[in-house]
């Protein structure tokens, strides 16, 4: 498989090639820096390789034990992490409850030395609002996350492809 290296550059090298998709399609500068950001967020920190010890994961920092459940349920390079769009939706849901149980924490410990006025109707209407208001630049995101996926996931693919081929032709060489 290529190397936490090679995905990094397989990445960086991919950005003008989605900068130009992302422009000639949306015709907004706004939304091709948000598919930009996202597709970098995603190969750079937020890809497949979250399921095992790699760059990605030492990314995070001290933030990195967050993905250690993921890591220890999520079998490497299986369909629910690598896998087109389940990989980043699973990876989104993950994260997304981990940072509601991490505010529910926070939240809590706050309140026990302040008074903080909060309710989670009121905030499940402002996510509402903003999904609907915002469509297009949440969908924006969400394919800069998925296409940055994707360039780690074809590369890993086309790398065992690649390698798959070369070890049949060894194979009927050496008959």
């Amino acid at each position: 498989m290529p190397t936490g290296r090679t995905h990094d550059r397989i990445t960086l090298w991919s950005l003008p090639v989605i900068a130009g998709l992302a422009l000639a399609s949306s015709q907004s500068r706004n939304l091709t820096l948000l598919v930009c950001g996202a597709f970098l967020f995603g190969g750079l920190m937020f890809g497949p390789d979250l399921d095992i010890d790699s760059r990605q994961f030492r990314r995070w920092g001290w933030l990195r034990w967050i993905w250690l459940p993921y890591q220890k349920s999520i079998r490497h390079r299986s369909l629910l992490s690598h896998g087109p769009v389940i990989g980043t939706g699973l990876r989104l849901a993950y994260l997304s409850t981990c940072a509601v149980l991490l505010t529910l924490l926070w939240v809590s410990i706050v309140g026990q030395f302040w008074e903080v006025s909060w309710s989670w109707q009121g905030i499940l209407i402002k996510i509402e609002r903003s999904l609907s208001l915002n469509r297009t630049e949440w969908l924006a995101l969400l394919i800069g996350l998925e296409l940055g996926a994707m360039s780690h996931s074809f590369s890993d693919w086309g790398n065992s492809f690649y390698k798959g081929h070369l070890r049949r032709r060894n194979n009927k060489t050496k008959r």
